[in-house]
Parts: structure tokens; C-alpha cells; sequence
């Protein structure tokens, strides 16, 4: 068991649940919308839990794929040489055959557990890892931009988990309205924040992680940016990590943060950046101060990715003002106002009947009519 549990890269499949989870988490579900109105729990731990599984399935299918097809080349690194198939742990055919049962039970778990945006999503992200990342090593720098794009889509698969609840038809034609409403539409602005947050962090974190051991991925037949140019190494780490400043603006932009997660994530930013411009200026080259600046860059690149999430998590829009007003007794409903503007956008998002006293139904339940039963019986008046 253990065995098959080093083919899947465990901490690194954790990271990318992790990804997924605060994603999930991060979806602006507003409070009148209860998991009691509608047809499958909405923000649930059951839907949590089947996202959580799938993803983790999909993922280890991706990476035993790479441990499959690069066996070879581990056997050359002293990072990758003590992976199982390169010690003869397991064999070929077994590493196979269980990363295309996870899979198809990963994408299987996502179709019908989550939606099917979410799981197409979860097996295209596990082919684009193994069948075109994994190749592409080999063949030209641009790799690292392919692996940023895979580690980028686990959010969206967050994204979509939470705001596909109300699309429940299966046919080909709803399949692409799906997709396109959760994917497309201006409600998906946070998800695809989220994902440009995860492609722009990838890019210091390994471009660090890969200089001290650039004359290894050289010798072992990849051609890596941090081989081939050091110095243009250095370069991109500081730029993505520059990055990290407006997209934290753009969630806050889009209301998925309040205005104060600007302020502590520029610390948080701040730091990752100082390390990045350290290790561009010193060049990138055989010094030790390349080697000591990149190892720093690297470790406030490990810190920098939870801390991020977990502020976006603290500063989530309207978590306090719930807080603030449940402790007032007001039961964390928000204002009329706040909640019209937000029922508006899930009606177009939706395709739902637009009209907040009118009320938006989308397949056949009128939020508004919902909200109005539920503050009957818990204040006792009508709204």
C-alpha cells in the first residue's frame, strides 16, 4: 500500500487538494441560498468530500503516468532516484494499471458526485500532466508554462464544485451551457483569479526549487529553463512573483475578498517578492549566493502559497459582517440590498428570471420565495 502511495507524489497531491478546497471554499454563496433549497447539498461536507476524493484520484493517476513515463530519467537524480518504479517496487504493468483505475474512478467520482464540468476538468488536467507536460520536458523550456497551466486548473475545479449546484440536466447541449456558465460567465471571475494566482506562483517556487540542481536535469536529458539560461531563470521568478500583487487586488475587485486582504497579502507578497529580486540580482550563476538566495526564494515560496490562501479564506467577503451580525442576534442574514445584487448575478449566471421582488427560479425553486419561507419561520413576520 505504501508502495502505491509514493506513486501518487502524496504531498504533492495534498497541495493540490488543498488548492481545490480554498477554492471551494472561496465561492460567494450568499446566505438565503441554503443548502434546504435545492436539489443537492449545496457547500456541502458531502460534496466537499467527493471533490476532495476525485481530485486526489485524478491526480494520482497524473503523476503515477510521470513516474511511469519518466523511470528512466528518475534513475539519473538524486531527487527522483529513490521513487518506486526506479527501484523496482512495483512494475510497469502495476503502475498502469492503478493510475488508469484512479482515473477513471477520480473522474467518475467527480461526474456524478460533483458535476461534469468539474470532472472534465479534473481528466484533462491529468492527460495535459502526463501526456503533454511529462513529454515536453524533454523537449523545450516551455514545459514549465504547461506545468503552471496544471497547476493552475485545481482551482477551477473548486470553483465549479461549488457553483455548479444548481445545473442538474445531463444532456450534451446543458453539459456545454454548464461549462459555459461556470467557466464563462462573470461570476467565474474569482475561480480564474484563484487559478492565475496558482499558474504565477509555480513559476518562483520551482524556478528556486530547480537552480541547485540545474546540472542534474541537464544530465538526466531535460531541457529546463533553469539549465539552459540561468540568468532568464531569475528573471521570470521575480516577474511572476510581481504578478502576485494585482491578482490579490483582483479578488478583492471581484468581491471575493473584502478590501483589507490588499493590505495583508502585499506583506505576504512583499516577502516572496524580496526573495525574488534577491535572486535576481545575484544572477543566477554557480556563486553562493545564488545558491543561498535561491534556497531563500524557495522557502518563502513554501510559506507564501498557504498563508495567501488562508488570508483570502479570513478576508472572504461578507464572513465578518455574518459574524458580526450573528453576535448582534440578527441571525448573519445580510442586507436586502447586498442579498439583490447577489441573487441578480446567480439569475444571469444561471439563466434563471431575473427580478428580485418577482423572485429568480432556476429549476423550479424561487430564491426569494425560499428566503421569504425561511425568515417567516424563524422571525415570525413577513418580509
Amino acid at each position: 500500500m505504501a508502495t502505491y502511495l509514493a506513486l501518487t507524489k502524496p504531498r504533492l497531491a495534498f497541495l493540490v487538494v488543498l488548492t481545490t478546497t480554498a477554492s471551494y471554499s472561496l465561492y460567494p454563496v450568499p446566505s438565503l441560498l441554503s443548502t434546504a433549497a435545492t436539489h443537492t447539498p449545496s457547500l456541502s461536507s458531502l460534496t466537499l468530500l467527493f471533490l476532495t476524493t476525485g481530485t486526489f484520484s485524478t491526480i494520482a493517476c497524473a503523476n503515477t503516468l510521470n513516474m511511469l513515463f519518466e523511470s528512466n530519467h528518475d534513475a539519473k537524480m538524486t531527487r527522483t532516484r529513490n521513487r518506486p518504479l526506479v527501484r523496482g517496487l512495483v512494475s510497469s504493468r502495476a503502475a498502469a494499471v492503478f493510475a488508469l483505475a484512479a482515473g477513471a474512478v477520480g473522474t467518475g467520482i467527480l461526474w456524478y458526485g460533483v458535476n461534469p464540468t468539474t470532472a472534465m476538468l479534473g481528466a484533462a488536467n491529468a492527460v495535459l500532466y502526463a501526456c503533454i507536460y511529462t513529454p515536453l520536458k524533454r523537449i523545450h523550456p516551455v514545459n514549465t508554462w504547461i506545468g503552471a497551466i496544471v497547476g493552475g486548473i485545481p482551482p477551477l475545479m473548486g470553483w465549479c464544485a461549488a457553483g455548479g449546484h444548481y445545473i442538474t440536466s445531463s444532456s450534451p447541449q446543458s453539459l456545454a451551457d454548464e461549462a459555459s456558465a461556470l467557466l464563462f460567465s462573470p461570476a467565474s471571475a474569482g475561480g480564474w483569479l484563484l487559478a492565475a494566482l496558482l499558474f504565477a506562483w509555480q513559476f518562483p517556487h520551482f524556478n528556486a526549487l530547480a537552480h541547485p540542481i540545474r546540472h542534474e536535469y541537464f544530465a538526466a536529458g531535460y531541457r529546463m529553463l533553469v539549465s539552459l539560461n540561468p540568468r532568464m531563470n531569475t528573471r521570470v521568478a521575480l516577474r511572476y512573483s510581481l504578478l502576485m500583487f494585482p491578482i490579490c487586488i483582483g479578488l478583492s475587485y471581484v468581491n471575493v475578498t473584502d478590501r483589507y486582504f490588499v493590505v495583508t497579502s502585499s506583506a505576504i507578497n512583499g516577502w516572496m517578492a524580496y526573495e525574488a529580486f534577491r535572486f535576481w540580482r545575484s544572477g543566477g550563476g554557480e556563486t553562493k549566493t545564488a545558491v543561498l538566495t535561491a534556497r531563500g526564494l524557495f522557502w518563502a515560496s513554501v510559506w507564501h502559497l498557504p498563508l495567501v490562501l488562508v488570508l483570502a479564506m479570513a478576508h472572504k467577503k461578507g464572513l465578518w459582517d455574518g459574524v458580526y451580525r450573528s453576535v448582534k442576534g440578527l441571525l448573519g442574514y445580510p442586507d436586502d440590498e447586498e442579498d439583490e445584487d447577489v441573487v441578480k448575478d446567480f439569475g444571469g449566471i444561471y439563466g434563471g428570471n431575473v427580478g428580485w421582488r418577482d423572485g429568480i427560479e432556476t429549476n423550479g425553486i424561487c430564491f426569494y420565495k425560499r428566503w421569504k419561507e425561511v425568515s417567516n419561520e424563524i422571525l415570525g413576520s413577513v418580509v
